[in-house]
């Protein structure tokens, strides 16, 4: 199976993740999303979304960071992705709730907004319109993540046990690092990603954000 990948890319490192911490064989593409690369046209004609990361399996090609990392537990008939219908269902449906709920607010309206140039708007006062506005949402949703979905006597979003959503949603919030957010008024957030970065694949997986971190550092931003 074939990935179309970046390293620093907030939806190819849950992917590259569970593949890295199940044992699953990958031959990686690399497309550099820095240099513009998934916009050119022999990209776009693989996956006409223009994003990463993308999964090509013979002649299946499969996009969309939560839909590949469900195929590939399947594949492998992995435990992080039961087969209990409740279970499975509580699954999908944080990994929707990451997906939505979180996401929008947080990567784009917070993160996004002040980081990629082609997210920032074009009006100072929009701009920190929706800044504020992500940052407001964001910790809406991360006192829900902390409290409810965590909270005390739960180490996964599921539960005691890890499962994809879990790499899915680390994935995500662990991109507000780049900007400074430390979660440190969410200390059951803190505890859960604490517990995802000691997987042993995490640190090589996640060695390009951490660069682009690191650039960063001394930055000012509106954080949570």
């Amino acid at each position: 199976m074939k990935l179309y990948y970046h390293p620093a890319s907030t939806a190819s490192r849950p992917v590259l993740l569970f593949a890295a911490e199940s044992g699953i064989d990958l031959d990686l593409k690399l497309v550099d999303i820095f240099k513009g690369e998934h916009l050119q046209p022999a990209y776009r004609a693989l996956n006409p979304n223009a994003l990463v990361p993308m999964l090509e399996d013979g002649d299946f090609r499969l996009t969309e960071s939560s839909a590949i990392l469900k195929y590939l537990a399947d594949k492998i008939d992995s435990p992080l992705y039961p087969k209990d219908l409740q279970q499975r269902a509580r699954v999908n449906e944080r990994m929707d709730w990451f997906n939505t709920q979180l996401s929008r607010d947080y990567c784009f309206g917070l993160v996004f907004a002040q980081l990629l140039p082609h997210h920032k708007r074009r009006s100072d006062e929009a701009q920190a319109g929706t800044v504020q506005w992500g940052q407001e949402r964001s910790k809406v949703w991360l006192q829900v993540l902390n409290d409810h979905i965590l909270g005390p006597g739960h180490n996964h979003v599921c539960g005691d046990a890890i499962s994809i959503a879990d790499h899915f949603g680390a994935g995500l919030l662990t991109l507000g690092e780049v900007i400074g957010c430390d979660f440190t008024a969410y200390p059951y957030v803190q505890g859960w990603l604490a517990r995802i970065k000691a997987l042993k694949s995490w640190k090589s997986v996640n060695a390009t954000l951490d660069g682009v971190t690191a650039a960063h550092k001394g930055e000012s931003f509106v954080t949570v």
